[in-house]
């Protein structure tokens, strides 16, 4: 089997086990014990995995199929070590306790009950964790009281849960109007998910402290911003989709790729934010926070209402981006401007007019940073 098929099939593989382990944490059928062992042997399993393979000269820098497939390994480990930390903080707190007997009638249990009662959910409320730190000597600012979303109400058997305020406004009110106003269908799903991904990555990412780094003597150009901004989208949309059925826990994958510091930018360019001075630390605090608002956005108001915010700001601030129904438009528009350029001096990757359309379309950060930098310079995307 070639390399790179070979290298592909381990990700599959890697990521099926870690599918797999996080099904049986979620369960009853494996003992605690086991579980925990599968998990040592799934972040084995995980750490020898060995690099991807460097491609041959005559393709890409960038093997979008291999990181996708890496991408979704990412999801899948998160997901596992979730759904197996649940399973043993359940299973240590369980074994601590000692058994009830004089409970089983109010439980209503079966005949020959031991008396021992195991909790598979415990709601400490919003405030229990600060007061728990601080008698570890950690010590840290509570947020303000908030009243409970409607889901937490619901599960309280709280009846008037309508008649309280949201912490945050509904974004669905009016959305759809907007959307629709930039030419969005907000009842596609396809295209709701693509322009969340683009508002996702402007607000988390592209917006705030990445000016300062852009700005800095050694911070990325315009080509390697452009780059980035489009693996990014991919990531985001997938990050995106995969929230619908594992929870908002999902877009963490999302924050691991945009703000990791050691990670080399898309479109062969060799930046790092860690190379960086400047407002690394703010950068990577404002992506959390923004992310972070877009899980809360879900959590209360359910998944499509985060798609919904997202996709109004990309409709607003990036209207013409990657992934924007208005993209092929944009392309269009830049082909004819191309033609007549003269590219004596552009770099090699834009001398085949029907491959730079055709990655324009699909994938601009195939083209390479150094091209996307050339385009940018001309002026001939929006």
């Amino acid at each position: 089997m070639p390399v790179r098929e070979r290298h592909l099939a381990r990700l599959f593989s890697v990521r099926q086990a870690a599918e797999a382990v996080a099904g049986l944490a979620r369960g009853e059928d494996a003992e605690a014990l086991r579980v925990a062992w599968l998990l040592v042997s799934l972040e084995s399993a995980h750490t020898w995995l060995p690099d991807a393979p460097e491609p041959p000269d005559s393709m890409d820098r960038e093997d979008s199929e291999i990181q996708d497939e890496a991408f979704q390994l990412s999801l899948a480990m998160i997901t596992a070590r979730g759904a197996v930390a649940e399973r043993l903080s359940y299973h240590l707190i369980n074994e601590a306790q000692p058994d009830e007997p004089e409970m089983c009638e109010e439980f209503e249990c079966r005949e020959g009950c031991s008396g021992r009662h195991d909790s598979t959910h415990i709601d400490c409320g919003p405030d229990a964790v600060f007061d728990d730190l601080a008698e570890h000597g950690v010590t840290l600012e509570q947020p303000g009281s908030e009243p409970p979303s409607p889901q937490l109400a619901a599960r309280l058997g709280e009846t008037e849960s309508e008649g309280q305020d949201s912490p945050l406004p509904d974004v669905q009110e009016g959305a759809r109007l907007v959307l629709e106003h930039f030419g969005i269908d907000g009842d596609d799903t396809d295209v709701l998910v693509s322009a969340a991904a683009v508002g996702l990555v402007v607000d988390a990412w592209r917006e705030g402290p990445l000016d300062m780094i852009h700005a800095a003597d050694d911070g990325p150009n315009d080509g390697e911003i452009f780059a980035q901004s489009v693996d990014l989208y991919r990531r985001a949309r997938t990050a995106l989709m995969a929230a619908q059925d594992n929870g908002p826990e999902a877009l963490l994958a999302f924050v691991a790729v945009a703000s990791d510091v050691n990670l080399p930018w898309a479109g062969g360019s060799r930046f790092m934010l860690r190379e960086i001075s400047e407002s690394v630390a703010e950068f990577v605090q404002h992506v959390d926070d923004r992310v972070w608002f877009t899980a809360e956005v879900m959590r209360e108001q359910g998944w499509r209402a985060g798609l919904l915010h997202r996709a109004t700001s990309a409709a607003f601030k990036a209207p013409t981006h990657f992934g924007m129904p208005s993209w092929p438009g944009a392309v269009a528009s830049a082909m004819e401007r191309l033609t007549a350029l003269d590219r004596s001096g552009a770099p090699e990757a834009l001398r085949d007019l029907a491959a730079v359309e055709t990655a324009l379309f699909e994938a601009p950060d195939r083209l390479g940073a150094d091209a996307l930098e050339w385009i940018s310079r001309q002026a001939l995307l929006p």
